[in-house]
């Protein structure tokens, strides 16, 4: 097993709603001490952890939600939460899609929205959640088409939020359906190394967890 490999795969993430300054310090430290990808954050501490990670030669990306968790609020609101994320500091976007209009087959809408929030990302990265457990098969297929066409760079499992996080299965699905060199992101309930290790090998290219750096390190690990 390459430990290296899947720590350079993590967004090292933290998004409880009870989330502290002193807790983001931590795992901003431990980001950089392992070389994550990033760390994934709230938006209101992206501005503290820019200046906190400064220019520090091991300083990590900074990953910021937007619609998050439910991915219900408008598009005007998206584009500004990611226009403000940036400003603060924000180095990747994970944005989560309006899942009734999945539902509703509103697939128009869906893409014009992920690429208004990927203009407003400046050019940095954006990961498109679209929430597998809530979705039909034929609906991931479907999501895999329109992320594919859009201008986003990523397609991402969950937010870690809802009922279910990444499966095997889901990582299968979007390896065979996803087109134009998107990357794939695995996110919630990533709870061994061994997981970890087989998300990768299915296709994921970043891992969302809270999980692998505890790992890592001996300790106990729960939650997303």
């Amino acid at each position: 097993m390459d430990i290296t490999r899947i720590l350079s795969a993590v967004d090292h993430t933290l998004l409880k709603q009870e989330s502290t300054w002193q807790q983001i310090q931590e795992i901003c430290e431990d980001a950089m001490h392992y070389h994550t990808a990033s760390v994934c954050i709230p938006a209101s501490h992206v501005r503290n952890a820019a200046m906190y990670m400064g220019s520090r030669p091991d300083r990590v990306k900074i990953c910021t939600v937007i619609g998050f968790p439910n991915g219900y609020s408008t598009t005007e609101t998206k584009v500004f939460e990611t226009k403000n994320a940036v400003e603060n500091g924000a180095d990747e976007i994970d944005m989560v899609i309006n899942i009734g209009w999945v539902k509703e087959r509103k697939d128009e809408e869906l893409l014009q929205e992920i690429n208004a929030v990927k203009a407003a990302c400046d050019g940095r990265i954006l990961k498109v959640i679209i929430e597998t457990c809530l979705l039909t098969e034929e609906e991931k297929i479907r999501m895999c088409g329109i992320v594919s066409k859009s201008n986003a760079d990523f397609i991402k499992t969950s937010t870690g939020f809802s009922t279910g996080g990444a499966t095997f299965e889901d990582i299968a699905l979007m390896k065979a359906h996803m087109v134009n060199g998107k990357g794939i992101k695995a996110a919630g309930g990533i709870s061994t190394l061994d997981d970890a290790e087989r998300f990768l090998e299915l296709g994921a290219t970043r891992l969302g967890t809270s999980r692998i750096v505890r790992l890592v390190k001996g300790q106990e690990a729960s939650g997303y």
